[in-house]
């Protein structure tokens, strides 16, 4: 099975691009749904523990987290101790349930994939990018996205033509969502014949 790791700055389209994948039967797994997750589940004590008020009605409100995180951004590791290993083994379970069933292909999106210096054993890695004033246009529009926010967020980031350099496969999102929807069909017709999918 081929493993495909999916990345992109914020704002880049990788939800567009990876439900693009999903919409042609390929496994997809989204690291952020798995965090939303975890914040409903397993994390809640353990950041509770760390973190202490940002608990409401036994989940974690983002909201109260992130305002702590934007106060105190040497905190984040704090939380990335916690939660990183709770997304890792769901994605190892993912990734063994997809071959398990028979697929070709399955993809990962781990939105600071490079970021954390890991090795997650990806065959290969695709990289979203659009224009940066289009960037910043996307993320700013978002519900309770501010500049604050989003400089916050980018600063954690690397610059997106550092990401382009060491992409396998780049998808440009800056034109149309069809456009996003054929060049994702493209590299699936790509990937599904390279020896890893056979």
């Amino acid at each position: 099975m081929f493993r495909l790791g999916l990345t992109g700055s914020i704002a880049t389209g990788k939800s567009t691009t990876l439900q693009a994948f999903a919409d042609l039967g390929i496994p997809v797994f989204s690291s952020d749904d798995a965090v939303h997750a975890l914040y409903k589940a397993e994390a809640v004590p353990l950041v509770e523990a760390v973190f202490p008020g940002v608990t409401i009605d036994g989940v974690i409100d983002r909201a109260r987290l992130s305002a702590i995180l934007i106060a105190h951004p040497e905190r984040l590791k704090s939380l990335e101790a916690i939660v990183h290993p709770l997304v890792r083994a769901r994605i190892d379970t993912f990734l063994a349930t997809a071959e398990a069933s028979g697929a070709k292909l399955a993809v990962v999106d781990i939105p600071l994939l490079y970021e954390r210096g890991i090795d997650w054993g990806f065959d290969a890695v695709a990289v979203t990018v659009v224009d940066e004033a289009e960037q910043r246009r996307r993320a700013l529009a978002r519900p309770g996205m501010t500049v604050e926010k989003l400089d916050a967020i980018l600063a954690r980031q690397l610059p997106q033509a550092e990401k382009r350099a060491r992409a396998d496969y780049i998808l440009d999102t800056g034109t149309s969502i069809d456009s996003t929807r054929a060049s994702v069909a493209a590299l699936v017709g790509k990937l599904l014949q390279s020896p890893e999918a056979r």
